[in-house]
């Protein structure tokens, strides 16, 4: 999910979920980690998976939860016990999903569609959109039936991993130890890139502006004046002090979207003029780039976690799916519009495509510029709260000097974002390389993988086989455009920084 997209902190599960008024226990009693309850509960039939399948396999196989003493039970209803203390609406979400969505991603979808061609770029667009809807439905209904079965309210997506891994066959149950660290790592990632894409875009689009009134200047001195103020800004342990600059921050990136369609409809353009179809070799670019815009899987379980009525996230009209319908509209309108209007000359940002003497022009690329400054905090945030609270915390807190050590992992975070923006600053090729390289796996590969380890002895032989081809194929293909993706990405950075 575009990245912005933040990936909010999910409420925690209980620490002692053998404890018989675990429900009644307020948020402060909740760790982190989830302690395995039924790893072992698991009936078991030999090494022949096959025999368990078809054993367990009938009408309410996958609806009953295994509770300690092993006997079935559908009482538990996570939603219920979810203690929200101000509960979205479905309205709420559905703008709290589309904001997530919709940042520096959409503004690269005309060179994205510059790289496929504007016939490949609409379907594609909406292939890519759909099996990403298809896969948060996956992953929201495998942590709902994972909730069930561990009788705990909700989980985080690190959790859901373990938990689905703990229940599977016995290969994916030797990953379990492994899983939380795996897509807290792809998280990490994903977040610095984020960081590292916001750094070249406000650079660039500073840049832009300054131009025409100074003598052009390397970019790189750009950066380093922002290093300072991302530094301080950064050091803001409190994200209830940045709401008020994230509301600033929403308000230009609303004004600053609208005078860019402005833009895009103010003249006639003629669509024969540009390529149905782009060269091969640069689809991709596209597929990354699409995946980096489209893609919120961080925020999907935090919001579906806060709602009022959650049930309402994943139904047929549901707030997922108008979300998604609503958002790969804008992402075809844009990307199509915008290639038509720039053909080849798009940028990583269509703001960077504007009359560049326009003062119209050039307040969009300062209101853009301010917003993803300000939103920079709030996508390191997720980033300090995995590599300081869920590891480096835990190895020093008997220590001294611990604020000082979270100042120091702050600023080596910020620090790695800068060097990175630096030493490469192509925006088109770092939105690319991320896209491909995490939301990939996060996605589209997890979800699968996640949905396959929580059905599979709960499903009859049909729907199994059905079930491990489908997600078979979505695992292939995610590994496909991860590693093209990835090493057209980094052999184009290569190329740029020789």
């Amino acid at each position: 999910m575009s990245h912005d997209n933040m990936a909010f902190v999910d409420h925690p599960v209980p620490a002692d979920e053998n404890s018989p008024d675990r429900e009644s226990k307020s948020s402060d009693d909740f760790s982190i980690r989830i302690k395995p309850m039924y790893h072992q509960s698991t009936p078991s039939y030999g090494n022949d998976d096959e025999s368990y399948r078809e054993k367990s396999a009938s009408p309410l196989a996958g609806v009953f939860t295994i509770q300690d003493d092993g006997k079935l039970d559908d009482q538990y209803e996570p939603h219920k016990h979810r203690n929200v203390s101000h509960p979205t609406t479905n309205l709420e979400t559905l703008l709290h999903l589309m904001k997530g969505s919709l940042g520096t991603g959409i503004l690269a979808m005309p060179k994205a569609f510059h790289h496929s061609g504007y016939a490949i770029g609409v379907v594609g667009t909406i292939v890519i959109g759909l099996i990403c809807t298809y896969c948060i439905h996956l992953l929201v209904k495998a942590q709902y039936e994972l909730c069930k079965r561990r009788r705990v309210p909700s989980l985080s997506y690190p959790d859901t991993a373990v938990a689905a891994m703990e229940v599977g066959p016995r290969f994916f149950q030797k990953l379990a130890p492994f899983a939380a660290h795996v897509v807290n790592t792809f998280l990490l990632i994903y977040q610095l890139g984020t960081c590292c894409v916001y750094v070249v875009f406000v650079a660039e689009n500073v840049k832009a502006v300054v131009d025409q009134y100074h003598n052009p200047i390397d970019i790189r001195l750009y950066m380093c004046c922002l290093l300072v103020p991302l530094i301080l800004l950064n050091w803001v342990r409190n994200l209830k002090f940045l709401a008020p600059f994230s509301t600033l921050a929403n308000m230009l990136t609303l004004v600053g979207f609208s005078i860019t369609l402005y833009y895009l409809f103010n003249d006639t353009f003629n669509p024969s003029d540009r390529r149905a179809v782009g060269h091969v070799q640069e689809f991709p670019l596209f597929f990354g780039t699409v995946l980096f815009a489209l893609e919120a899987i961080g925020v999907i379980l935090p919001l579906e976690n806060q709602m009022k009525k959650p049930r309402s996230f994943v139904g047929r009209y549901g707030v997922l799916n108008v979300a998604m319908v609503v958002i790969i509209f804008l992402y075809v309108g844009m990307g199509f519009l915008g290639y038509v209007r720039y053909g080849s000359h798009a940028q990583g940002s269509i703001t960077l495509d504007l009359p560049e003497e326009e003062i119209l022009a050039q307040s969009v690329k300062i209101m853009l510029a301010v917003a993803i400054f300000v939103t920079h905090g709030l996508q390191c945030y997720v980033a300090v709260d995995i590599s300081w609270n869920h590891y480096l915390l835990p190895l020093v807190e008997k220590r001294r000097h611990i604020l000082l050590m979270e100042y120091m992992v702050r600023t080596s975070l910020v620090l790695v974002t800068f060097l990175l923006a630096v030493a490469v600053p192509n925006l088109e090729l770092f939105i690319s390389l991320f896209g491909a390289l995490c939301l990939s796996a996060l996605g589209i590969a997890f979800p699968a993988i996640i949905q396959t380890a929580v059905f599979w002895y709960h499903q009859d032989t049909k729907s199994f086989w059905i079930m491990v081809t489908k997600n078979s194929i979505l695992v292939f293909f995610s590994l496909i455009g991860l590693v093209t993706g990835t090493y057209t990405s980094i052999m184009g950075l290569i190329e740029e920084f020789s």
